[in-house]
This record gives C-alpha cells, structure tokens and sequence, in this order.
C-alpha cells in the first residue's frame, strides 16, 4: 500500500509519468522519420550546465519537458515537430543530463536560465512550447525576457497552486526523497538512471521537487503582461480544474466576448482542449502537434464560410 501511494503520490504532481502511448499512437509514430540529431552539448548557465539537443532545420522552436523526465520524453513526436523547424530540445535544472549541482529547483531561476542557454546557442528570438514543468519554465522565460520569445505555447501548465484539483496540493507537498526506493520501477526513474550523470542524486531531485511545490505560486499579474501570442493547453481530463483553464485563457484576453462575424473582436491567444487525454499522456500525443504547430508557425487565419461557398 505505501508503495502504491508513493507512486500515486509522485504521478500527480506536476511531473510526469514517460508513459508509453497507445498501440494505434505508437504504430503511427513509428512510421514517421526519425528527426536527425544535427547537434548535441553542454552550455553555462548562472552555475549549471545545460543539456541540450538540437533536431531539425528551421524557425527555431525551444522545446521543455515535464518534471522527473528528459528531452527524451518527447521521443514520439519530435519528429514531427522537427519536420520543418530547428528544434531545440533542453534538460532542465536537474533532469536528464544536467546535473542538481548545489542550487535549488527554481522556476524563475531557470527562465533567467534558459536566457543565457539561448545567448549561448546563438538564438536571439525563439518559439517555445513548455509541457508541465517546462511549461512554467516557458512561462517564467517569456515573462522575464520577452524579447526572447516569439510565440508561446504552454501545455498542461497553470498559472497558480490554486488551478490544481483540491485533492492534489496535499499529495504534492508529501513528494520527497523517501519516495525513491519505491519509484524503481516507474519510467521516470528508469529513464533518470540511464541519462542523468549523478544517478546517485534521484532522492535529493525528488526532495528538491517537492519542495518547490510546496510553495504556494500565483503568477496572474504576470499572465496579463505576456505581449507575444500566447497559446495553452490542456487535456479534457488533465489535473488542472476547467474554472481555471478558462480563467487563464480570459486573463491572456480570450473567452470575453464574441469574436465577430469577421473575426474582428477575436482575441490573438489560443485555448486548446483535447479530448480523451491526461496530464500524463497529453505531450506525446499526435493532437498537440496538430493543434500547436499552426499556431507557433503563425497560421492564424482558416478558411472562413465565404471561402466554402465560393469554393475556395
């Protein structure tokens, strides 16, 4: 029993669970081209090194994963994400190939982070799509340096502890190191042990985990202030309450008012609710390719009625 809820425990936190897809996902993905890793290193960051991947040729596209996974996470479906874009995948402060090192896991440090990884990189501008940890690592980026970034696109990531179904906060905050010996055969530990260059560290990154998400968070002042198109994600039966999901679309300016016959009073921010998907199978899906990409590749604007009628 204590095993079973320490796992329960750590699957519904903000992080993630590398959970395999479905069998008809998988056989789709499968047959996709697998993207060539065109470049792979290290950079220096404020006292940490970053890991980081870069797939693709293209309008670059930062790409960050969820809480106890890697870049790897995203194996599915970067290559298509890849197709036509220069992916630039990163492990953050403490996952995967960067290592904990001595600082604590720190969502506004690592968007300050993330900053000089990019000025390391040579990217002056880059689209961004974050999912749960990474999608506040995202959102701290955009917030803090948005000069940096063109457009956003968070999925399955809220604005403050309070989005999260009530159960969940008291599940967070018992996340600690003591769950380690009874995560040995999850995929996030697995995965942790095969990459990470300190395996020996996977308790202190859960006590670090846990500690960041005791802390209470509410980030809507920031919200308001995000220039660059903004679009959020979600999955029909994700960890985050509909009340908030829709309160932070209206506070990115959507869901107030009609957009128009026109369109002429549609907001520039996008709200995407996927059906039949979680908080743990949602970033490997083939529909948040298919909802995110038009939107980070800025085609804004479908067919209208009149374009039907006419036949165009």
């Amino acid at each position: 029993m204590l095993r079973r809820t320490l796992l329960a425990l750590a699957a519904a936190t903000a992080l993630v669970a590398a959970l395999p897809a479905t069998h008809a996902e998988e056989t789709a993905m499968n047959a996709e081209t697998k993207p060539t890793l065109v470049k792979s290193g290290h950079v220096a960051a404020n006292g940490l090194s970053y890991y980081y991947e870069i797939h693709g040729q293209g309008e670059p596209l930062l790409l960050l994963h969820g809480g106890l996974g890697s870049i790897d996470m995203f194996g599915p479906v970067l290559p298509a994400l890849a197709a036509g874009r220069k992916v630039i995948a990163v492990d953050l402060h403490g996952h995967g190939r960067t290592a904990l090192g001595d600082r604590s896991i720190n969502l506004p440090d690592i968007g300050d982070d993330l900053a000089v990884v990019l000025d390391g990189l040579g990217e002056r501008k880059v689209d961004v799509l974050g999912y749960s940890f990474g999608g506040g690592a995202a959102f701290r980026l955009a917030v803090q340096h948005p000069d940096r970034v063109r457009r956003l696109a968070l999925v399955s990531a809220g604005f403050a502890a309070n989005g999260f179904y009530a159960e969940m906060r008291p599940q967070q905050a018992q996340v600690s190191g003591a769950a380690a010996e009874f995560m040995r055969d999850t995929p996030m530990y697995r995965s942790y042990m095969a990459v990470a260059p300190n395996p020996e560290e996977f308790p202190k990154l859960l006590d670090n985990m846990g500690a960041m998400m005791r802390k209470d968070y509410d980030w809507s002042e920031d919200a308001k202030k995000l220039a660059m198109p903004v679009m959020i994600v979600f999955g029909d039966s994700d960890m985050y309450r509909p009340e908030h999901i829709v309160e932070f679309y209206q506070l990115l300016g959507g869901g107030l008012r009609d957009a128009g016959w026109n369109r002429e009073t549609m907001a520039k921010n996008r709200l995407a609710i996927i059906p039949n998907r979680t908080h743990y199978d949602i970033f490997f899906s083939q529909p948040l390719v298919e909802a995110v990409l038009p939107f980070l590749n800025g085609e804004d604007k479908p067919k209208d009625w009149n374009d039907v009628v006419k036949g165009g």
